[in-house]
């Protein structure tokens, strides 16, 4: 669900968006560290809100890192 948000920030498309792990945080809410697979060699990783399901929200990017590869570990950021 957040995969056009991030390509609107990076001015891309991208033809594979595949997650491959992740980690989770509980705030006021739920903030998701996605390590995503974006092409044959590169990943990125996301951090994604999701809101508390009273406020009706869907999951929104905040913040994200480039230039990652398979076995960075996923930390927060």
């Amino acid at each position: 669900q957040v995969k056009p948000q991030f390509e609107s920030r990076v001015n891309s498309v991208f033809d594979i968006f595949k997650a491959i792990a992740y980690r989770t945080q509980v705030v006021a809410g739920t903030n998701y560290f996605i390590k995503v697979q974006d092409s044959d060699t590169d990943y990125v990783h996301l951090r994604a809100f999701q809101s508390l399901p009273h406020e009706n929200q869907g999951p929104s990017l905040v913040s994200f890192q480039t230039g990652k590869t398979r076995d960075d570990p996923l930390t927060y950021f």
